[in-house]
């Protein structure tokens, strides 16, 4: 499952809103990367959104 493990934020479920006005399911997935932060002086690979990796916040460790 895609979800950033800094702020939690994972898939959304809404409509996609056809020309005719014709609605079908569908999920939003978040902007995730994959990104090396060093926690507790060892580096791991950690999922971030966007949003997380431009507001410089770190995990907390």
């Amino acid at each position: 499952m895609a979800k950033c493990e800094l702020c939690g934020k994972v898939h959304q479920q809404g409509f996609q809103i056809s020309h005719s006005h014709q609605g079908f399911k569908r999920t939003f997935q978040p902007n995730l990367h994959k990104t090396k932060v060093k926690i507790k002086g060892r580096v791991k690979t950690v999922m971030l959104c966007t949003k997380c990796l431009r507001s410089g916040k770190m995990p907390k460790a």
